[in-house]
């Protein structure tokens, strides 16, 4: 009996005072780490907006050194999900404020594109000083022995030196603070104005009352096009411009829904546009679409004052015998 059985399971430990093991769920074992470990806030691991592979990447971003490259095509090398998804994912970041993604130019002219990753939305980040030229400060004097502190040395008159020229400041490197980095904002073209809705030339009440109908119908054709009244009474001219140069109505309504972009935001925007753009030429009339005739020019017959034979001239004179100033000039 007092043998012991080397067998025998070791017997479990004492519960620690106070800690309760759940009857189910998750059971942490936690050990503390001395090194190698990143803080992670519960507000992060347990988002509620947050999709796991947008919190899973904050995770990763915040564990990086700084200056390491977390760019798409980066983040896509080192792990499995695509670059679609990574983008995605870099974009919840954005719009929960756990990233923030500028371009800055460098002192060589460069553009980069600057990424900042926030451990806690909402703060700002600490301003880092700008850094400024160092000067030599001049050598502090040593301390004098104790037996020349009795007898004094005389001063000496020393003329007054010119001030020692400053040495310029040395330029920072490329590897500056971020402080140094001025913020470039992504090229912008002017934007040239809207060409105006087309007005027709004779409006009338059938005119826009067909108009309106005709723009106000197209919801059934295309349910995006659902229009509210003041914008069916800001396109009633341009639509009454199509209809007073003769197009037909299915004509107007299969150029408006065709082809629309989805999704669809602004859908009165989109129908100014081809209103104004499209605008068919008035059609022509019968007298434009008949040829041109050669116009025949007749020249009268006239009689010879002298020996009455018939010639053809614009007035009425001598004949080609009985001309005297051809018989001169001969």
């Amino acid at each position: 009996m007092d043998t012991p059985q080397v067998t025998a399971p070791l017997c479990a430990p004492s519960p620690v005072p106070g800690d309760t093991t759940p009857s189910s769920g998750v059971i942490h074992i936690n050990f503390r780490h001395a090194a190698g470990f990143t803080v992670i806030g519960n507000h992060l691991a347990q988002h509620r907006g947050l999709s796991l592979a947008a919190i899973g990447l904050a995770t990763h971003i915040q564990s990086l050194p700084a200056g390491a490259r977390i760019g798409i095509k980066r983040l896509a090398e080192r792990f499995p999900e695509s670059e679609t998804r990574i983008a995605a994912a870099l974009r919840e970041l954005e719009a929960h404020g756990y990233l923030h993604r500028s371009r800055v130019r460098l002192a060589d002219g460069r553009i980069i594109t600057r990424t900042v990753s926030y451990n806690q939305p909402g703060t700002a980040a600490p301003i880092a000083p700008t850094p400024r030229p160092r000067h030599s400060k001049p050598a502090a004097p040593l301390p004098a022995p104790p037996h020349a502190a009795a007898t004094p040395l005389p001063t000496p008159t020393k003329a007054p030196q010119p001030p020692a020229p400053q040495r310029p400041p040395t330029p920072a490197p490329e590897s500056a603070p971020p402080s140094a980095y001025v913020s470039v904002p992504p090229p912008t073209a002017p934007r040239t104005p809207p060409a105006p809705l087309p007005q027709p030339y004779a409006p009338t009440e059938e005119l826009r009352r067909t108009a309106a109908a005709l723009l106000a119908d197209l919801r059934r054709h295309a349910p995006g096009l659902t229009l509210s009244e003041g914008d069916v009474a800001a396109l009633t001219p341009g639509v009454a411009t199509w209809l007073e140069r003769d197009a037909h109505p299915d004509t107007i309504r299969h150029t408006l829904t065709t082809d629309l972009p989805t999704p669809l935001k602004h859908p009165a925007k989109l129908l100014r546009h081809r209103i104004t753009t499209l605008l068919p030429p008035p059609l022509p009339g019968i007298a434009d679409l008949t040829p041109p005739r050669r116009k025949v020019v007749v020249i009268p017959l006239q009689n010879c004052d002298t020996c009455d034979r018939a010639f053809r001239a614009a007035a009425p004179g001598h004949c080609r015998d009985c001309r005297t100033d051809l018989h001169t000039a001969a």
